[in-house]
């Protein structure tokens, strides 16, 4: 036996309802990796091709985890830029590295923007990464531009220095001035 709620305990009760806020759905940097691909260490498996197609499944990227997906990302990416099979420490793959990194946290910290730990080790690998473009750019230019392009970086030359000129500087500077 239901009794007939009156309009305004029926507006009460949608008022109280607590909002759930729909998740954006954010772009991933790892959605363009397959999910029939094989995971990094079953990759050179021979017998992985006459296996069953449920063990294919979970050995593929369907079933990997987020930490599985970010090292084949990685390892594509320095595919990318590395000079020679063996190279392994030059600039361009540290700064694919990097780049790896700082597209994760990004992507992590738009689902977390509170995540202050993570911004900061975010902005921590940029800086680290604009040093070593900085460095690049300096030594080897066609090497810069071909890894930001292939990367897929926007690398912004940094603002020119300029200081207040304080009261004891101007005095310094007129004394130097002065004696020479």
């Amino acid at each position: 036996f239901h009794q007939a709620c009156s309009p305004f305990i029926q507006t009460a009760r949608c008022y109280a309802r607590p909002v759930r806020r729909k998740v954006k759905d954010i772009p991933s940097h790892l959605d363009d990796l397959p999910p029939t691909m094989l995971r990094k260490d079953y990759a050179n498996v021979p017998i992985i091709n006459s296996v069953d197609d449920v063990v294919r499944r979970l050995l593929s990227l369907e079933m990997a985890s987020q930490k599985e997906k970010v090292k084949i990302k990685t390892q594509q990416l320095v595919e990318k830029v590395r000079r020679s099979p063996s190279d392994n420490g030059s600039h361009e793959v540290q700064v694919a590295i990097l780049t790896a990194k700082i597209r994760t946290l990004d992507e992590h910290l738009q689902k977390h923007p509170k995540d202050k730990n993570n911004r900061r080790r975010m902005l921590m690998a940029m800086d680290q990464r604009k040093k070593l473009l900085s460095y690049l750019r300096r030594v080897r230019y066609s090497t810069f531009e071909n890894t930001c392009k292939v990367l897929n970086i926007q690398y912004s030359l940094p603002p020119d220095y300029n200081r207040r000129p304080t009261k004891r500087w101007l005095v310094k500077k007129a004394f130097c001035i002065k004696v020479w």
